[in-house]
């Protein structure tokens, strides 16, 4: 059966799907968190709920370009800090998904990333104003596990109900004081982990099936050129310009959501 006719979708909103994919390409090798333009096209153009099954594995194929890219940069002893707590808000987040309604779904989400993002450019605008740190090393070994804790059942809240944990996680990152290649070489393998685990809650929840793998089959072809822009874009992108980038794309992500 033809996609198109499949999800009653116009040239147009196929052409809006495609170039939303290829933001996700281009968020996984450049400019992460950006993809949350992508989750509200989406949303736009598809039901709210079947978005998020439609674009997990359009995320997925991001994601492995992402690790072939990047792989010899992450960095494994913050990803197994963070995998715990992102599996509690994975699970938490499949629960919410069971009885929540898109408009909650959505302001929820956009609240988080808002506030992420608000506490980021506060943490950094702190640091820069503190010529020393002044904590003793028991305090801020527990700041940083209640840290890791916090966003990461965040991260995996949000990346369930709504493939928008790039923002939180980006975020986190951030305010661990990666660089460049270390943020995106722990956010690909991160996401690649954490997408894939998804699939099965997703399908349990009706969200992916043969309909939607059709339309995704459709749209793939449109992550990999998005991948390569990225690539060539990130060389050419200083790290204050790119922890910029990847902040404001945050607070756009979560204006989208708020006030859609």
């Amino acid at each position: 059966m033809n996609t198109m006719t499949l999800w009653n979708i116009t040239p147009w909103e196929f052409a809006a799907l495609a170039g939303a994919a290829l933001l996700v390409g281009f968020s996984k090798t450049a400019v992460s968190g950006a993809n949350t333009v992508s989750l509200a096209i989406f949303a736009a153009v598809l039901p709210a709920r079947a978005s998020t099954g439609v674009l997990l594995p359009i995320l997925i194929v991001g994601d492995v370009l992402a690790v072939l890219t990047y792989r010899r940069h992450a960095h494994w002893p913050t990803l197994w800090k963070l995998f715990p707590a992102v599996a509690a808000g994975v699970v938490v987040g499949t629960v919410f998904l069971v009885w929540a309604d898109d408009a909650m779904v959505r302001t929820s989400i956009g609240a988080i990333l808002l506030f992420m993002a608000g506490v980021t450019v506060w943490r950094r605008r702190k640091a820069e104003t503190t010529e020393t740190d002044e904590e003793p090393d028991s305090v801020a070994t527990r700041t940083g596990r209640m840290k890791a804790r916090s966003y990461g059942v965040m991260g995996g809240f949000t990346t369930m109900v709504a493939n928008a944990g790039g923002p939180v996680m980006s975020m986190y990152l951030l305010s661990a004081g990666f660089r460049k290649l270390g943020f995106l070489g722990t956010s690909a393998f991160f996401f690649l982990i954490v997408n894939v685990s998804k699939v099965p809650f997703s399908v349990g929840l009706g969200l992916i099936d043969g309909h939607s793998l059709l339309l995704d089959a459709a749209l793939v072809a449109f992550v990999l050129p998005g991948a390569l822009i990225g690539k060539w874009a990130v060389d050419r992108i200083n790290q204050r310009l790119f922890e910029r980038l990847v902040i404001g794309a945050t607070i756009l992500g979560g204006l989208q959501l708020l006030l859609r």
